[in-house]
């Protein structure tokens, strides 16, 4: 194995430990502030379709919790479509919409960053 594979190997380590991180933090959010965010959303039509997935279990929270932090952090799309009340993303807290934001955008970087180093492993030639 070359030193460019071994690097690349650890990186993903590190990269697929980060993924299970997010995912605890996204659970974690899931369980703790779910019902004071479909609170806020309560006139979010994109929110109130995805609503039952919370009854199905961790990976329907974690589905639903996906979809919150998208619509929080890309608003503009679903304000346009009449999907989203300017009302509840006013009102919706700070510190909850930030965390949602940088939630949304590192599981972004953690997926592009796997799929740079994926196509760098498969590229490098072997020894």
């Amino acid at each position: 194995m070359s030193n460019t594979q071994l690097v690349v190997g650890y990186l993903c380590a590190i990269v697929i430990t980060s993924m299970f991180v997010w995912i605890g933090v996204a659970l974690h959010m899931a369980y703790t502030k779910f019902d004071m965010m479909l609170e806020h959303l309560k006139n979010c039509a994109a929110i109130m379709v995805r609503a039952p997935l919370r009854h199905g279990g961790p990976w329907g929270k974690l589905m639903l919790i996906g979809g919150i932090s998208g619509i929080i952090t890309f608003p503009e799309f679903y304000l346009r479509r009449g999907e989203l009340s300017l009302k509840d993303l006013q009102s919706f807290p700070s510190p909850i919409k930030r965390k949602l934001a940088i939630l949304q955008w590192s599981v972004w970087g953690l997926l592009i960053a796997m799929a740079l180093l994926v196509a760098i492993g498969k590229s490098s030639p072997l020894h």
